[in-house]
């Protein structure tokens, strides 16, 4: 018996619209037809655990084959098979899935059931027609007594459907490849998109007599059964090459939404290479996308790892996921995941802690600055270090310095170093004074202040360098100067007249004798508005890139330089003060080519001169 006739459909044009639009890669074409022999073949093991289907399974698989010669791909199954009324159903009716109507029918009977269908996107099949121009479809289903089916369709709405003679249970779909596809003829093109979409899919998948994928990956099993070495083979296996993770998260959520999955904390440099696309997306083992930005926050995009939920909803391409509430509530459970597995490894091991913290701090600062809900989890556990490389909580700091470091206004001043090497005379002066000094040199941490300067209550942040070390804390206590105010007008003109830089701004002030004849400084809000301009490159900050630099160079009335500079003849003056504003300039880094030369050449002739 033979049949004609069209497929109900609303448009004679649906072919050439899924071939250009439905899919955006034409190779998803073998991921759906595998889901849906995947689909086939976990509803006949349903249905056999229900004790619908009393006949023998046997050996329930997945095979993909190619043929270059005769241009074909052939998807084969030996799952439920369809009659002829089930394919004119299933295959020309584009509005019904058969994976749908099966959950609608069994939800009640076998949860698992429901959870094990990937097929619920009815036009998966189609996209067959982007790389065939015929497709045929052999058919014999699980029911007793039913004749076999044949079904070809050539990319048009019409088709032909007859009995056929098939001797097992189950589907073979045959694409006979269009002239424009050859690339699919290739088996290691095909091998390629097989490890890519279908390397974790629950029923064996077979290919050039070989099982590609793993039937039962590590994020299907319990925590519990797992050790520590499973974790850290599979991550070889995602990412192979890679170190060894820091460690991991194991996902395992079933209401109010369905989620599993492992996230690893990688290693990384402390700088902020965010490499995205490192996270896969899953929908029942099916491999969806690795662009997952809407289902993890921002900032975990540096996480690596994989996620699998049929809650998240995608477009009918399986391609493009969908903002939705659930999509949102995932986001918010995955940090709050993340942020408790910091907790307890902090509260179980604090030394480990401090040891990952150079590679989980970028993590846990990017998360404080750009979510407000992980900054209140994680502000317990965020760890800061100073230039002694002590590691301390934020309160433990807070307190740490508190007694010592409070200014007239009763504001804590924490001190920070962005380069210990290059400041090291001003961390120097600081701890001379019994103050403590931070070590924030990561490319958030000017951020990073800022943020905690909003958050913790009467607290500012000031670099070592940001003022003369009397002044970086200000206290009701005044140090008094040595000299004259005419000495101090004098001595200032004589260093201005020196130094000529209408950039650098001299004054005169009364600081303890020991400290440096002249120091440079720059002003800390004017400092962290350039570094701000140049982290961010333009945007608001644009106007204080654009602005000169203007230094404040102190001039220390009370050490014994200031008195020789004063005693001297006008050129020895200018000399004296000359080599003190170079020597701070040095101090800072900034004494650089033509003027180095001069200093070191000078400082020649002067110790010459002795």
């Amino acid at each position: 018996m033979q049949e004609t006739g069209s497929i109900s459909i609303h448009t004679e044009n649906i072919f050439p619209i899924i071939k250009k639009f439905l899919y955006s890669d034409h190779e998803i074409f073998l991921r759906e037809l595998v889901s849906n022999a995947v689909d086939a073949t976990q509803k006949l093991k349903s249905l056999a655990q229900l004790g619908e289907y009393q006949g023998e399974a046997g050996e329930l698989k997945v095979t993909v084959s190619v043929d270059k010669e005769a241009r074909t791909i052939t998807v084969s199954d030996r799952g439920i098979g369809m009659t002829a009324e089930e394919i004119k159903k299933y295959i020309n009716q584009i509005a019904f899935s058969g994976a749908t109507e099966f959950v609608e029918k069994y939800k009640d009977k076998d949860a698992a059931a429901k959870d094990q269908i990937i097929g619920q996107f009815g036009l998966g099949f189609y996209s067959a027609f982007m790389v065939a121009k015929e497709v045929e479809i052999f058919s014999k289903s699980f029911r007793e007594d039913t004749e076999a089916a044949r079904w070809v369709c050539d990319g048009s709405t019409e088709f032909t459907l007859e009995t056929t003679d098939k001797a097992e249970r189950g589907t073979d779909v045959v694409l006979h490849v269009a002239e424009d596809s050859d690339e699919f003829l290739e088996p290691q093109r095909l091998r390629g998109i097989l490890t890519k979409y279908c390397k974790f899919l629950p029923i064996p998948i077979e290919f050039e007599g070989e099982v590609i994928n793993q039937t039962q990956p590590l994020w299907t099993k319990q925590p519990a059964d797992l050790t520590d070495e499973d974790y850290t083979k599979f991550y070889q296996e995602l990412y192979p090459f890679s170190e060894a993770p820091l460690f991991w998260i194991h996902l395992n959520v079933d209401y109010p939404f369905n989620l599993t999955g492992i996230l690893y904390f990688p290693k990384v440099k402390d700088e902020l290479q965010l490499q995205r696309n490192k996270i896969q997306l899953y929908s029942r083992q099916v491999f969806i996308t690795d662009e997952v930005k809407d289902v993890v926050p921002e900032f975990l995009m540096l996480l690596h790892g994989v996620l699998d939920s049929p809650d998240i909803p995608l477009n009918v391409s399986r391609s493009f996921l969908q903002a939705d509430a659930n999509v949102r509530k995932i986001n918010q459970y995955i940090t709050k995941k993340v942020a408790d597995k910091l907790a307890e490894i902090f509260r179980k091991d604090r030394e480990a802690f401090e040891q990952k913290w150079s590679d989980i701090g970028l993590f846990v600062k990017y998360g404080m600055l750009s979510d407000d809900k992980f900054y209140d989890r994680a502000k317990d556990i965020a760890l800061v270090q100073n230039v002694g490389g002590k590691f301390f909580t934020l309160n433990e700091y807070k307190e740490h310095v508190q007694a010592n470091q409070q200014d007239k206004n009763e504001q804590t001043v924490l001190l920070y170093t962005t380069d210990a090497e290059a400041q090291h005379a001003y961390v120097v002066a600081a701890q001379e004074r019994g103050y403590d000094v931070l070590k924030l040199d990561g490319v958030l941490d000017s951020h990073f202040i800022g943020l905690l300067e909003q958050k913790l209550e009467k607290t500012t942040f000031k670099r070592v360098d940001a003022d003369t070390v009397s002044k970086l804390i200000e206290k009701d206590e005044t140090t008094e100067s040595v000299l004259t105010d005419d000495e101090k007008t004098k001595l200032q003109e004589l260093f201005a007249k020196a130094i000529s830089n209408p950039a650098m701004h001299v004054q005169v002030e009364a600081l303890a004798p020991q400290d440096a004849p002249v120091i440079i400084t720059l002003p800390e809000f004017m400092r962290r508005m350039k570094d701000m301009q140049r982290a961010g490159g333009g945007g608001g900050m644009a106007m204080f890139g654009s602005l000169p630099d203007s230094y404040t160079v102190s001039v220390n009335a009370n050490n014994p330089v200031a008195q020789r500079v004063l005693k001297a003849d006008d050129e020895a003056a200018a000399k004296l003060a000359k080599q003190a504003f170079d020597l701070a300039l040095l101090a800072q880094g900034m004494l650089k080519g033509e003027a180095l030369t001069a200093f070191v050449k000078r400082s020649a002739d002067l110790l010459a001169a002795e």
